[in-house]
């Protein structure tokens, strides 16, 4: 398929005409949209999309044990974490929430990424090496810096945009509509990436926003909007290429900008402290993984040929073997408790500095172990 021919495709939806490209059981029901991609990268994405689901697992189970700290899950969602990751260039900038582990799994996951869920900052600032902006705990907070660095991008004569993830929560966020906002008064190469999992924590979606969709909202900021089904790799993977051919090569009269709203469905509680079977029923759970995302593209394969049992073996055990690969080393990672004051500010306020000198004090006058005994 020709990039003229993906953007007219694309561009002459509606926000509420959701693009799909394989339907729940792999089928193909767009031919016409249909990506011309090589049995290697398609083997790529299936692989990052089982890693991601590997990786969460392995992350609730081992923070069930204590080994790493509160965590966001992200079963579900690989579909359009991967589809969209790998329709970007490796140099294009990702900035994304704190659920977008696939797209971090599709960049190479440095083994620091582990050791931020341990703890340590510094795991954040290795994303870096990677083109992915650290992670972002406030909601919606990274959206106006990701347009910043998209609007630098454009004034630098950069070929580059910024690809940023945020939750269906966020639209309701100042932040959202003032990123919204400058992007289309600037014209900036941003391509808004709504994670529309159905819950913000325990507010549903219905209760979010009086709008249709959340795609629709890009009309009011002067830019287009699109839904597409998360869950499916494939319309994840075409409507971000779409997306980034405009931010880079916009056609005459038509803005940089996108925002794509993928709808899609989080498996999994908000975060290990969350328990979701106060506000939603097994039966809406269950009813969305009839969608799920690597069932539905291991269909797919299979029937294509790209797949068989034998190439699915080989992968989860290579998966298996990386994950524990990356585990150790983030375990055998250099652990300082006084590390933790120094990304608060440049400098040390008079506070930090107590606090810092008083931690220092007990660990010398008890040692970490007696610190660390619980009993």
């Amino acid at each position: 398929m020709s990039q003229d021919v993906l953007e007219d495709a694309v561009s002459d939806r509606e926000p509420d005409d959701r693009l799909q490209i394989l339907d729940a059981d792999g089928t193909v029901v767009a031919p016409a949209l249909e990506p011309d991609l090589e049995a290697e990268t398609l083997r790529a994405m299936y692989r990052d999309m089982w890693f991601s689901r590997r990786f969460d697992e392995r992350m609730i189970s081992l923070q069930r044990q204590g080994r790493v700290g509160t965590y966001a899950s992200l079963a579900g969602q690989e579909g359009s974490q991967i589809g969209s990751t790998y329709a970007l260039a490796e140099d294009d900038l990702l900035s994304f929430q704190y659920r977008e582990h696939g797209a971090v799994a599709a960049r190479g996951m440095p083994w620091e990424y582990l050791h931020y869920w341990m703890g340590h900052e510094e795991g954040n600032a290795a994303l870096a090496e990677i083109n992915v902006f650290p992670l972002n705990i406030s909601i919606g907070g990274h959206l106006p810096h990701a347009v910043g660095w998209s609007w630098a991008a454009k004034l630098k004569g950069d070929e580059r945009l910024c690809l940023v993830h945020f939750g269906d929560g966020s639209t309701s966020e100042g932040d959202f509509h003032e990123a919204m906002n400058f992007a289309g008064v600037f014209d900036t190469p941003t391509v808004f990436f709504c994670n529309n999992n159905q819950w913000a924590i325990s507010i549903p979606r219905e209760d979010q926003t009086a709008s249709a969709t959340i795609a629709q909202k890009a009309h009011a900021y002067g830019f287009d909007g699109i839904q597409v089904d998360g869950m499916d790799p494939l319309a994840s993977y075409v409507v971000t290429n779409a997306a980034r051919q405009r931010a880079l090569e916009p056609r005459d009269g038509q803005l940089r900008p996108t925002l794509i709203e993928a709808v899609q469905y989080r498996y999994g509680a908000h975060t290990t402290a969350d328990d979701p079977s106060v506000y939603r029923d097994d039966e809406e759970v269950e009813r969305w993984r009839t969608k799920d995302p690597i069932d539905r593209f291991e269909a797919y394969l299979r029937n294509n040929e790209v797949l068989d049992a034998e190439r699915i073996d080989a992968i989860e055990a290579e998966v298996d073997e990386a994950l524990a690969a990356l585990i150790d080393r983030a375990e055998a990672g250099e652990r300082d408790p006084l590390a933790m004051f120094d990304d608060t500010y440049d400098e040390l306020t008079p506070r930090l500095e107590e606090q810092r000198a008083a931690l220092e004090a007990l660990r010398n006058t008890h040692g970490d172990d007696e610190l660390l005994d619980y009993e």
